[in-house]
């Protein structure tokens, strides 16, 4: 057992995790062998990440993950995923994301938010593949894997990414009615990124006040990282569309902030 793994089993007696034992009376080698509770070690692992414990958090999710703790799983794929507290390793996120994924999480459970996020994890791997490793580009794979996390879990990043994939064609024909299908799902749980692309789309096919109050909304409600994309696309329709139909846009973007799209 490693010094952190230790650490960890020695604080979860201090924190009275094993209920009615004297903390002083087990050494952490007794305890691991009398198969620590999966949930604990979650809890525990949770509570060191966020004191700033990177390495005692991984070893205690690894264990947990080792037992089958969904939420361990999860959250062990998305440090290897973004190299937090440990080297980024999009392979080893891949293995994590796929144990998360093949869990049979009925909608509503507490735990579906870790399989949603998962598919839509998996799907993006599979669109673009892994370099380095086994993982190679499979659109159609990834097109079911967005296809189970935006009609099973109703996920937004899936309706979205399930939306540029019928619009760009990438797992074969072009569907331009399914990607504003999807989009617009994804629009109406206040996905910027959907809102822009649902919006240009609308935009590009004749519809200009309501093309331009989408994406107006979305760049409003953007993140950072897509602030650069969607306000290029917003200016540019601002500047072909006329003074009567910004106004009316600019009006129904307000509305749409305030009330939401429906």
């Amino acid at each position: 057992m490693s010094d952190a793994m230790k650490r960890i089993f020695a604080t979860t007696l201090l924190l009275g995790f094993t209920a009615g034992t004297p903390a002083l009376a087990l050494d952490p080698e007794t305890v691991i062998q009398k198969d620590r509770s999966p949930w604990a070690m979650f809890r525990f692992g949770f509570s060191a990440y966020k004191s700033g414990k990177k390495q005692e958090a991984v070893e205690a999710y690894r264990y947990a993950a080792e037992k089958g703790q969904v939420g361990a799983r999860w959250k062990l794929a998305r440090m290897y995923a973004e190299g937090d507290g440990v080297p980024r390793n999009d392979y080893e996120a891949f293995k994590f994301f796929s144990a998360v994924a093949q869990q049979n999480i009925e909608p509503g459970s507490q735990d579906e938010s870790y399989i949603s996020d998962a598919l839509v994890a998996l799907g993006r791997y599979l669109r673009k593949g892994i370099e380095n490793s086994p993982i190679r580009p499979n659109p159609h794979a990834a097109q079911e894997y967005f296809m189970r996390a935006a009609a099973v879990y109703r996920n937004a990043h899936a309706q979205y990414e399930l939306g540029r994939m019928f619009l760009d064609g990438d797992a074969g024909a072009k569907n331009v009615q399914q990607a504003a299908r999807w989009l617009q799902l994804a629009a109406e749980k206040n996905h910027a990124p959907a809102q822009a692309t649902l919006g240009h789309l609308l935009f590009q096919r004749g519809q200009t006040v309501e093309g331009l109050a989408l994406m107006t909304t979305a760049l409003e409600v953007a993140a950072p990282s897509d602030i650069g994309w969607i306000r290029s696309m917003q200016e540019e329709a601002f500047a072909l569309a006329g003074e009567s139909d910004r106004r009316t846009a600019m009006a129904r973007a307000e509305h749409y902030l305030v009330n939401g799209i429906d």
